[in-house]
């Protein structure tokens, strides 16, 4: 009895030493400065204008994360966007430096509207492929820098996913209104059932054309039982404003990281604390609340106050996270063949009809000839978008990416619907495509949906939601077949 007792203890002592034990997961987590020089072309509006102050730094912040067998990065840059080459670009440089796989980086940008341009010298020109100039290789240089200063800082890290509401500061942008009161559209019909940024406070305001998604999804590194390392959060919101004239700014994004950093508790310590917002789908969302408008604010105040409370919200949840020691990482990167939008001969003949009519400050013949050089330059678009998705496994966790300004219920759909329980979306990645309606919003109408103010087919976020979904189940098989 005593041999066949220590025969059994033996065996099971063989076979725990032979299951393979999780790896201490570790972190690293940097910023590198993307400012551009002043008299650069500040855009996010209709036409743009030159940068005369920096209010303060435009940053790439980048997070390492590497499990023992596979390292990814996460980079969020205070950007309206990127395009598609530049994160080529900086990927390839990555991949150079720190042997990270271009597939494993994930670079989005915030969507500040108070940034210089990273779209090219012919940012609403439809191409996949471009050669960069002197700002975008700088860009990408920088980005780089930042991801290999990261993995520089790699040391052995506890892992948090999180959440915090914050409903107060999202509002749906898309507004149904009484019959007969949309205006007429820049392309002279009144084909429109919806209005972006309405009047507010308006008489004639029925609803709103889509749900919001009030959500904080964070995902926070710390080192084991010490000082944090990093908190990548996401919010779908698509941006504050108020800033000074001329000014650049990183707009509430960089606030909130400044506001989250000085919560924490040594966070300037050697290597100092690294926060992150990226934008989470906010295509159909902004801060404006249209039944009742707040007052006029100074410049910078409103933002402020936003960051201040999502930081305030999101510390708070980290004292409820669960810490964890391990967490595999695996990657999905595919560039889709979406059709560039088509342009309807009707369409076409009006475009080429009102080019180059724009005379005097922005008005209505201006907004008409700014839409057609967009519908002009579309209907030459590249034969081929090259459309980049992309799904992240971090442990239980799951993210999902989109090159576009996706709306919110694409969002709360592939939290719905992805097999991973911990699941949020990151807009603007790896490239600049324009709004992203879904199709019932096709058939509304209104801004994001205009020739020139989207750029993709009517189904492209069905195509695109379809793919993120089919990679994050690879992913969750993947995890299935590593679990011993």
């Amino acid at each position: 009895m005593l041999r066949l007792i220590f025969s059994l203890l033996l065996l099971v002592t063989c076979v725990t030493a032979a299951e393979p034990r999780p790896k201490q997961l570790r972190a690293g987590a940097a910023t590198s400065n993307l400012t551009p020089p002043l008299g650069s072309d500040i855009i996010g509006g209709f036409l743009p204008f030159p940068a005369t102050h920096v209010h303060d730094e435009l940053l790439a912040r980048c997070l390492v994360l590497d499990d023992g067998t596979t390292q990814i990065a996460l980079v969020v840059c205070d950007l309206l966007g990127l395009h598609r080459s530049v994160s080529v670009e900086a990927r390839k440089l990555i991949e150079e430096a720190t042997g990270i796989p271009a597939a494993n980086v994930m670079i989005s940008g915030t969507h500040t509207h108070s940034a210089a341009s990273t779209l090219g010298d012919h940012p609403r020109g439809y191409f996949s492929d471009r050669e960069l100039n002197d700002y975008q290789r700088f860009v990408a240089r920088r980005v780089a820098d930042g991801v290999r200063n990261a993995a520089n800082l790699l040391r052995p890290a506890q892992i948090a996913f999180g959440t915090a509401e914050a409903p107060e500061h999202v509002f749906n942008r898309r507004w149904f209104m009484k019959e007969g009161t949309v205006p007429v559209t820049p392309f002279g019909t009144k084909t429109d059932q919806v209005k972006m940024n309405p009047p507010g406070g308006s008489a004639d305001l029925v609803e709103p054309a889509g749900p919001t998604d009030p959500t904080v999804s964070f995902i926070a590194l710390r080192e084991p039982n010490g000082r944090l390392i990093s908190v990548f959060s996401a919010y779908s919101l698509h941006y504050v404003g108020g800033v000074g004239g001329g000014h650049i700014s990183a707009d509430y994004y960089g606030f909130y990281c400044d506001a989250l950093k000085k919560l924490q508790p040594n966070a300037e310590n050697d290597p100092p604390f690294v926060a992150m917002m990226a934008n989470g789908t906010s295509g159909d969302v902004n801060n404006i609340n249209f039944r009742t408008p707040r007052p006029g604010k100074p410049p910078y105040a409103q933002m402020r106050y936003v960051a201040e409370d999502v930081a305030n919200k999101v510390h708070a949840a980290l004292t409820k996270v669960t810490w964890k020691d391990a967490a595999p990482l695996a990657a999905r990167y595919r560039e889709l063949d979406v059709a560039w939008r088509k342009v309807e001969p009707e369409l076409l003949a009006w475009a080429k009809a009102a080019d180059g009519k724009a005379t005097g400050p922005l008005g209505k013949a201006n907004l008409s000839a700014i839409y057609a050089g967009r519908v002009l330059r579309l209907a030459q678009a590249s034969p081929q978008t090259k459309t980049p998705v992309q799904a992240f496994r971090i442990g239980d966790i799951c993210i999902g990416t989109t090159p576009t300004e996706t709306f919110a219920e694409t969002g709360l759909e592939f939290k719905k619907r992805s097999p991973f329980p911990q699941s949020f979306m990151v807009e603007l990645a790896h490239g600049y495509y324009g709004y992203m309606p879904t199709p019932r919003h096709f058939a509304l109408g209104g801004y994001e949906t205009w020739a020139g103010t989207n750029s993709l087919e009517p189904q492209a976020s069905v195509k695109m939601l379809d793919a993120l979904l089919e990679m994050a189940k690879e992913l969750q098989a993947d995890a299935r077949r590593q679990t011993p």
